[in-house]
């Protein structure tokens, strides 16, 4: 990427509230997932949460307001949500009353209790909020709070129950397919948005033997599941027009992708760089599907008819967002432990993903192995120090996450080393990948290993380790 990339900040005479209290939000969340595995960094992750969220309450202000290059692409449309968004997971991760009377006091003012939405996006947090403090009820830990808790939960079922279309009329609306339509500008991502959270409460009700009460009837949490898999199937191809809006999934799925980098072919290929008028000119209206898949792609989807038009120029509906494909890890989650690899969109062309072949590994967990491995022509050595960290096991495969030190054990400093690492079937860091097959080098701050230095990579897989090797160094 060799084209400008401007950073911006927000300060105390600049505010954002709504960033900041996004950011406390994700961080604060990010602390209860690290808590059982690394505690020292989920305490760390819990500071800053609190830092951001006090100064995100203490200088108010839109954030685009202070970055007005934003205004002409995500224009905020408020910070309040955002606020009570952080303090909700605050209490979640804390459990300190400061939080939870934060929400309750703030309940009107900040629009917790007087917004009914239908909608769950980037730009609006009611119904995250609504729901996460609905749980806090449930469980019966609501206290003093009670009251306020419960209109917070009377507008998360007005959320769910619309989007069930039990919400006597007041309904999330549907294309004729069978599929949440919310806005024409890259629906997918309210539908993805939408049906996670659907799977979240659905988990809130089941776990507090719990039903919710629609305006149409009461709603076994099953329901709630049957949606969120309607929703799952119709992505991944059981739709009218028989595609996988999943970029990379099914027998068909969108060819011209709305995404730079998919467009346009590697530099690799090319051997030269390509500018932003050039891409434009040359890459953006061509005719033959794009050089590149962007796997994962969730794009925006059909409109309202479930009609679909796959062309690159046409961005509201074949450009893919963060924020549409995040939430399908956590539906895609839910369904697997529900369902597992054969039920979600069947019926329709797909590539199942291949389950792993379970294997007992080579070292046992927590105990390291050594191997050695030298440059005799270099007269440099690399030693390798292999262990497995941690193991867990999910629907019946066991996986484990490997970390291994390279250590220079020679007297003179190593560049550009290179290693081929065989039977690696899981995801790796700490190392850049190269175009040659297998082979690895150091990243681009450590491309230098000086003597008794180390670098330490990580991969997680099932079955036993890879192999590593060095293939050059200098």
């Amino acid at each position: 990427m060799t084209t400008s990339r401007g950073a911006y900040k927000i300060d105390e005479q600049h505010p954002g509230s709504d960033l900041a209290g996004e950011t406390a939000a994700a961080l604060a969340a990010a602390a209860i997932a690290f808590r059982p595995y690394n505690s020292s960094y989920s305490n760390l992750l819990l500071v800053h949460a609190k830092q951001l969220f006090t100064f995100a309450d203490r200088f108010r202000g839109l954030y685009d307001d202070s970055i007005s290059s934003a205004q002409q692409f995500y224009t905020s449309s408020g910070y309040s949500d955002e606020l009570l968004w952080a303090a909700t997971w605050l209490h979640q991760a804390t459990g300190d009353e400061y939080y939870i009377k934060y929400v309750v006091d703030n309940a009107m003012y900040m629009g917790g209790t007087g917004w009914a939405v239908k909608e769950f996006s980037w730009d609006n947090k009611y119904a995250g909020v609504q729901i996460l403090l609905s749980k806090v009820l449930l469980e019966g830990k609501a206290g003093a709070y009670a009251a306020t808790l419960k209109q917070y939960q009377a507008k998360a079922e007005y959320f769910t129950c619309a989007c069930l279309q039990k919400n006597d009329g007041y309904n999330v609306q549907k294309t004729p397919g069978g599929l949440l339509y919310v806005r024409d500008w890259n629906n997918m991502q309210y539908v993805s948005s939408a049906a996670f959270l659907l799977a979240v409460y659905s988990n809130y009700l089941s776990a507090t033997k719990s039903q919710l009460n629609c305006p149409d009837g009461q709603t076994q949490p099953q329901e709630l599941l049957n949606f969120v898999k309607s929703q799952a199937d119709y992505i991944l191809g059981k739709n009218p027009a028989d595609v996988s809006y999943l970029v990379g999934y099914g027998a068909k799925y969108p060819l011209h992708v709305h995404h730079r980098g998919a467009s346009i072919a590697s530099i690799f290929a090319l051997h030269y760089e390509v500018g932003c008028t050039q891409g434009f000119e040359t890459w953006y209206n061509r005719a033959e599907p794009n050089p590149n898949v962007i796997c994962g792609g969730l794009v925006g989807g059909p409109d309202k008819n479930d009609d679909f038009s796959d062309e690159r120029s046409n961005y509201e509906q074949t450009e893919p967002t963060i924020s549409g494909s995040a939430p399908l890890v956590g539906i895609f989650a839910k369904l697997q432990s529900l369902y597992g690899n054969h039920n979600i969109g069947e019926g329709y062309n797909h590539n199942e993903s291949p389950v792993p072949q379970q294997k007992t590994p080579s070292t046992n967990p927590g105990k390291a192995t050594v191997s050695k491995t030298s440059s005799e022509s270099e007269g440099a050595a690399v030693e390798f120090l292999h262990s497995i960290s941690s193991s867990w096991t999910v629907g019946g495969a066991t996986y484990y996450r490997h970390r291994v030190i390279i250590k220079n054990t020679s007297s003179k400093p190593i560049s550009d080393l290179k290693l081929v690492i065989k039977d690696l079937s899981g995801s790796l860091w700490g190392l850049s990948p190269t175009e040659e097959k297998d082979t690895y080098e150091l990243p681009q701050w450590h491309k230098v290993l000086n003597p008794g230095s180390e670098c330490i990579f990580v991969y997680v897989q099932g079955g036993p380790q890879a192999k590593v090797s060095i293939k050059s160094l200098h």
